[in-house]
């Protein structure tokens, strides 16, 4: 039967021997990959294409009814927003290349085909990025130098076959560059004096850890399949984003791109620019390494999809800030629960020492009062967070104050917050929130 070999490579799948549940369609994980990387791969894209559809999406207006007004105009924007970001590509990188657009282009890729080329890859490029580095500045900084170098190296562009390893190749070079430079290490945090940080031990500090906001992940276009969603999720929690960050810069790399990405060893070595041997080394030395660095619980890679519970204790954790109710929030928290904030120092761990610590700011009778807060929920890197403003005393602007990304544990109570990662609100445009309510 059709239904008893691979998907991908035709073989026979393994018998079930009595389990229940939905089948598998693979018979192993590298097909399970290959598939996924297939559904990935973008449609062809033309500027003229772009602006054809704008055209045809433009002629469809019409003021009634008003809902199909909306959704047309809604496409519509989507059009003009990819044809803007391609015309900002070309634009910018020929100006850094000290270029100029030319009637006779000298290779196969004129300016506009260039930007038709990167438009397709952008998000995916910048999620490869974001995984090299784990900061959401620099992994928008590391494509636009990926556009630039790939441009000024565009005669060696073979075709649209390679288009993605080609600009993948770029891409982890540029990252590695940049890894070079930093040699950056994370530390453990220190005491702060005069803080009460609770009894464990200090937590890892990566103060450049940034989040990535779910919307700009390619997986939000594409709509793909579950074990694609798994994929993408898994490879952009913060717990694994941070363990990665142990990594030296190659073996990172090949890392990302072999389990994150997805590729095979010997693209993994193309891309490289080395041998098989030497992927499958480094990856020999890496997965220990990450391994060692992740929660005992989520050593196995397992995905793990934000739940209805979990969307609940999210909603109760904002009700109770927008109260400033310390009880309320102490029953949503772990007891040995984590509290970070980079690039910052501060750190805490216990739920006695993160209620101290938030009390000081947000008790109405403590001298160092801030204000009044409320939230909005947001999803960062696959995980459910909070955007917090605060009106402080005296004005009636609710202003952008924290990012909080929440990981959950159910340890027999329910699930419970047993990880917060607090980051600056300068990205919270990134997210699609304001900076003022």
């Amino acid at each position: 039967m059709a239904t008893d070999v691979c998907a991908v490579c035709g073989k026979p799948l393994a018998a079930r021997a009595g389990r229940t549940g939905r089948g598998s369609v693979y018979c192993s994980a590298a097909c399970r990959q290959k598939a996924y990387r297939e559904r990935r791969q973008p449609q062809g894209l033309t500027v003229q294409g772009l602006i054809d559809d704008i055209g045809r999406r433009a002629g469809q207006l019409a003021p009634q009814p008003v809902d199909a007004l909306y959704s047309t105009v809604t496409e519509l924007s989507a059009s003009v927003a990819q044809l803007r970001r391609v015309a900002r590509t070309v634009r910018d990188t020929t100006r850094a290349a000290g270029d100029s657009v030319t009637a006779a282009p000298v290779t196969h890729l004129t300016e506009t085909e260039f930007g038709a080329l990167t438009e397709q890859y952008r998000r995916e490029i910048q999620v490869h990025c974001y995984r090299m580095t784990g900061s959401y500045d620099e992994a928008e900084d590391l494509v636009q130098e990926t556009f630039l170098r790939a441009w000024r190296a565009r005669d060696g562009f073979q075709g649209r076959a390679s288009a993605r390893t080609w600009l993948y190749r770029i891409a982890t070079n540029a990252g590695l560059d940049l890894l070079r430079r930093t040699a950056r290490r994370p530390q453990r945090y220190e005491p702060v004096p005069g803080m009460n940080h609770g009894d464990g031990e200090p937590p890892t500090r990566i103060t450049w850890l940034q989040p990535y906001p779910d919307d700009e992940t390619p997986l939000t276009e594409e709509h793909e399949q579950p074990e694609s969603a798994a994929v993408s999720r898994e490879t952009l929690e913060l717990v694994l984003l941070a363990a990665i960050q142990h990594l030296p810069p190659r073996q990172r790399a090949a890392l990302v791109l072999r389990d994150a990405l997805g590729l095979t060893a010997a693209e993994t070595a193309e891309v490289l620019e080395t041998s098989v041997a030497s992927v499958n080394s480094a990856l020999q030395r890496a997965r220990p390494t990450l391994r060692a660095h992740l929660p005992r619980e989520r050593s196995d890679w397992r995905a793990t999809v934000p739940t209805e519970a979990q969307q609940a204790v999210l909603d109760r954790y904002m009700a109770a800030v927008g109260r400033l109710d310390f009880a309320a929030m102490a029953e949503l928290l772990t007891e040995d629960v984590t509290l970070t904030m980079p690039p910052n120092p501060f750190w805490f761990v216990g739920r006695d020492a993160l209620i101290d610590f938030v009390r000081v700011s947000l008790d109405p009778v403590s001298p160092m009062f801030l204000g009044h807060w409320r939230s909005l929920p947001t999803r960062a890197n696959g995980q459910q967070a909070a955007a917090h403003y605060v009106r402080r005393p005296g004005t009636s602007v609710y202003r952008a104050q924290v990012l909080d990304v929440l990981r959950f544990t159910d340890q027999g109570h329910g699930d419970r917050i047993a990880e917060i990662t607090s980051f600056e609100p300068h990205l919270f445009p990134a997210f699609g929130l304001p900076l003022r309510l």
